[in-house]
């Protein structure tokens, strides 16, 4: 027999069920929905060290697609993760995770990073570059290749754990560092710069980060404390690198997904009421909170890989902390899909319990999942859970801090064919010329004609500067009246007006199409 105790826990359970499938039929137009392709010790991709370039290149193009089928309108790759390469590089080897041996390209010769991004712009995809920052190996056994950095300035490195590190208090490794980023700013069209949280390195019991000498140098003049002095290091790290960036190309976003947890309340009244072993502020010495408040990031994004109801950090209530600390930036949330069926994950629907209580706070503005290989292995039937939560295409969110200029509105017009061969619609650009991708939108007659309703987007269709702009609409019923308009984005995803609609009419036996 159950206890009024279970019958309010039966009774609160249904609600909150009931109040989640309410929500998840509100998906917004609007939503970050990314993953992280991790590169490093071959996570994501390529598979395995040493394949060759055409076998690197497929894997790479199915993984695409299949990201772009569970619903991802951008993906976060990691370009640099160990101070090398995927990209031929003025600064530092090529990545040992292509070819299996630090310093040697790919065979045949390819450049990954440009392949990918062409790959990303065909799909429409944002192409957010990951970079790590200071590491430099991930084992103590790490073999560098003769031109890295470390073996040309090894005063500027140090280790601890067993992995080497630039010491981010030297000047001139900074400004090393610097300069190996903004080389893919310059020369690559990115849509973002993005880092994780390694900054500082997570504290290790009993040993201290051997940075004394650095202190020493350029710190203890200044600073009193070396933990002020490292937060202080990092925190001129962010600011100096979002203003080269802006100054670079002002339409490149800049991006940090910190450790979820900024501080415990135990110690800050600011804080969240976690209890945290570890903490950005504490003990990597990242200030998150002060790079929102200046504005030196456009989106943050906490690695909330905790389920909900975790007593030391809860989801639930770190995404309502988060979402009070934003300070007008993006906030999106790190989900830890990788963790799907383990403790605290039991729950096979715990990642839509989590995705509709991100869109119950209008300041979370979408997801970053990690990582694309539980997509690729559907581990505990994430993607059927994805076609759930997605089940209508959705724009990236817009930040009206950055440059905005809306398209002029595309001219439409239709080819009539038949039902077998569906419609196929083609567009003239309009005289700005500054669109990225057009949206389609398309109403059954009847319907209410809102474009801010994504049930109603059949089509995001990436511009193709050498083709007429069209696309087919293959899913046609018989006596059927439809009205299409079409839409321009730019790349920071400004949309125009909506263009004249044009209307067409099925008919019935053979399915023709009348334009009327």
């Amino acid at each position: 027999m159950q206890s009024k105790a279970d019958s309010f826990g039966v009774l609160l359970a249904l609600f909150l069920f009931l109040s989640f499938s309410s929500l998840a039929q509100q998906a917004p137009k609007r939503e970050m929905r990314a993953a992280w392709i991790a590169t490093v010790a071959n996570i994501d991709w390529p598979s395995k060290k040493g394949l060759s370039a055409q076998e690197q290149q497929q894997e790479f193009v199915e993984l695409l697609d299949h990201l772009q089928s569970v619903g991802m309108n951008a993906i976060i790759v990691q370009v640099r993760p160990v101070a090398d390469a995927l990209y031929p590089s003025s600064y530092e080897p090529w990545s040992e995770y292509l070819s299996g041996v630090q310093g040697q390209s790919p065979q045949p010769y390819y450049n990954p990073l440009s392949f990918m991004i062409e790959e990303a712009r065909k799909r429409g995809l944002e192409f957010h570059a990951w970079f790590n920052p200071y590491r430099a190996s991930m084992n103590e056994g790490f073999v560098h290749s003769a031109d890295h950095p470390i073996n040309k300035h090894p005063e500027w490195f140090v280790q601890y754990g067993g992995k080497w590190y630039y010491d981010p208090g030297i000047p001139a490794a900074r400004e090393f560092v610097f300069n190996s980023i903004m080389e893919t700013v310059k020369h690559y069209d990115l849509d973002a710069v993005h880092f994780d949280d390694y900054f500082y390195p997570y504290r290790i019991a009993k040993q201290e980060f051997p940075d004394s000498a650095s202190y020493a140098a350029y710190g203890k003049a200044d600073f009193e404390n070396i933990e002020d002095w490292r937060r202080n290091n990092v925190d001129y790290f962010v600011e100096e690198l979002s203003r080269r960036i802006k100054a670079e190309k002002p339409h490149v976003k800049f991006g940090i997904s910190p450790f979820g947890v900024w501080r415990n309340i135990a110690k800050d009244p600011l804080g969240s009421n976690t209890k945290a072993g570890q903490t950005n502020y504490d003990d990597l010495f990242a200030d998150v909170l002060k790079w929102l408040r200046e504005g030196w990031i456009d989106y943050v994004t906490p690695q909330l890989y905790w389920h909900i109801g975790f007593e030391l950090a809860d989801y639930q209530v770190l995404v309502d902390w988060w979402s009070k600390n934003a300070y007008g930036r993006h906030l999106y949330i790190g989900q830890g899909i990788y963790r799907m069926g383990e403790k605290g994950w039991e729950d096979p629907n715990e990642i839509i319990r989590q995705i509709q209580l991100n869109r119950s706070y209008p300041q979370v503005h979408g997801s970053m999942y990690f990582s694309a290989k539980v997509f690729r292995h559907n581990k505990q039937g994430v993607v059927e859970k994805m076609e759930n939560l997605y089940q209508h295409k959705a724009l990236v969110p817009l930040m009206p801090w950055l440059p905005a200029e809306a398209p002029q509105a595309p001219s439409l017009k239709s080819i009539s064919g038949s039902q077998g061969s569906g419609v196929r619609l083609e567009w003239q650009e309009g005289a700005s010329r500054n669109s990225a991708y057009y949206v389609v939108y398309r109403f059954q007659e009847g319907d209410q004609p809102d474009v801010n309703n994504p049930a109603n987007i059949a089509a995001i269709v990436p511009r193709n500067p050498y083709a007429v702009q069209h696309w087919v609409d293959n899913s046609l019923q018989k006596r059927t009246a439809y009205t299409y308009f079409v839409t321009a984005v730019d790349r920071l995803h400004n949309e125009s007006t909506a263009g004249a609609p044009v209307v067409i009419k099925t008919r019935g036996k053979r399915g023709e199409i009348r334009l009327q």
